[in-house]
């Protein structure tokens, strides 16, 4: 993992494996918590989003060969814009799946996986995923309305 990035900017390059998205996550969220004034719920809701997403992208994306993860976060009062790249296999048709969400079902019948793009696309706002060249380009943000003053 490496990083970059003033107050409000944070760029980091993550390995694609489960490991380094948890310390890359660990480490994003204690700066986070130290330089900006995320509140907790904002801080869940970005830490869910963003886990899944990137764990989806380790899952699926990188499933044939390792990669890099290009993960971008900017805190401003309105809120947090996440911008994720990576060079791995595109999603289905190259695009998210339309249409409204399903409503889950009950905590005791869920399935082991498959509500990631659930979660992501009920948590987060201006949800933007395409494919230029080799990479994909997933975008969303986390409103301001979350965050404390």
């Amino acid at each position: 993992m490496s990083s970059d990035g003033g107050q409000n900017h944070t760029r980091i390059v993550i390995a694609s494996d489960a490991m380094s998205v948890r310390l890359a996550l660990c480490a994003l969220f204690e700066r986070l918590m130290m330089t900006s004034r995320m509140s907790a719920d904002a801080r869940d809701t970005a830490q869910i989003v963003l886990a899944e997403a990137l764990n989806n992208i380790v899952e699926h994306a990188y499933a044939q060969s390792p990669g890099e993860i290009d993960l971008t976060v900017d805190v401003s009062p309105g809120g947090l814009t996440c911008r994720i790249v990576d060079a791995g296999m595109p999603l289905p048709l190259c695009a998210l799946a339309d249409g409204p969400l399903a409503q889950p079902p009950k905590a005791e019948d869920l399935p082991e996986g498959g509500f990631g793009w659930h979660l992501i696309r009920s948590l987060s706002e201006d949800l933007d995923y395409h494919r230029e060249g080799e990479r994909n380009f997933l975008t969303f943000r986390i409103t301001g309305q979350q965050y404390r003053h």
